[in-house]
């Protein structure tokens, strides 16, 4: 426990706890009742704070969280949310587990290596994500997905979002983040016919901080890695 309090600063240990508090109180105001909301938000909150230090656990947590956000989503027939996660989100958070354990910056296995990439991937990267939106688009809408263009929405920035992190971009952070202000949005949406949703929006918002952080801190790490290689 002391060599996992004196691994985070004192920011980022106030950030995951005050991130955690307002998630508990969130819960025990709007909620009580679905404790996998909790759990799952929780779990979120916790990948954050690793994977804003490029440490692999965070990618094991957040396919616990993909798996326990896929069933919430199900919940409200955001259909998007749950393919979205199970299908897409949770795969790539093991795939890129297994990248970023393969690439230890300067062999320590606690911080992956900074990657940067080229302007040819990408554009490439954005063609593919137009084809897998407009893809799930159909998908979705076969499905009578709910609110189905901010859930069309959230599978591009998803995608984008997990594919950086698989190539260990720092804006991988960047584009959870804007993932983070569709799903804010998406949860509003939900809340207004159930309440309870309100604890999901607060854990979304808790999120985007999280994620904000997570890119400032990335860019610190590609600038000292680059110094050291």
């Amino acid at each position: 426990m002391k060599k996992l309090v004196a691994y985070f600063s004192k920011g980022e240990l106030t950030l995951w706890g005050s991130s955690s508090l307002l998630i508990l109180i969130s819960f025990l105001i709007f909620d009580r009742v679905n404790t996998m909301t909790l759990a799952a938000s929780l779990i979120g909150t916790t990948s954050l704070i690793f994977n804003a230090k490029g440490n692999p656990i965070g990618q094991a947590l957040m396919i616990v969280f993909s798996l326990l956000y896929g069933v919430i989503s199900y919940t409200f027939s955001y259909f998007g949310e749950m393919i979205t996660y199970l299908g897409m989100t949770a795969p790539m958070a093991l795939f890129a587990l297994i990248t970023w354990l393969r690439n230890p910056f300067g062999g320590n296995r606690a911080e992956v290596a900074v990657n940067q990439l080229k302007h040819t991937e990408m554009y490439g990267m954005l063609a593919l994500t137009l084809f897998v939106t407009a893809g799930f688009y159909f998908v979705l809408d076969h499905f009578e997905t709910a609110n189905i263009l901010p859930s069309t929405l959230s599978v591009t920035t998803s995608f984008i979002a997990v594919y950086l992190t698989y190539r260990r971009s720092p804006y991988f952070a960047l584009a959870y983040a804007a993932n983070d202000v569709v799903l804010i949005v998406l949860w509003t949406m939900a809340a207004m016919e159930n309440i309870s949703y309100l604890s999901v929006i607060i854990c979304f918002v808790i999120f985007l901080v999280n994620d904000l952080y997570g890119f400032v801190n990335w860019k610190r790490m590609q600038k000292r890695q680059m110094c050291t290689a």
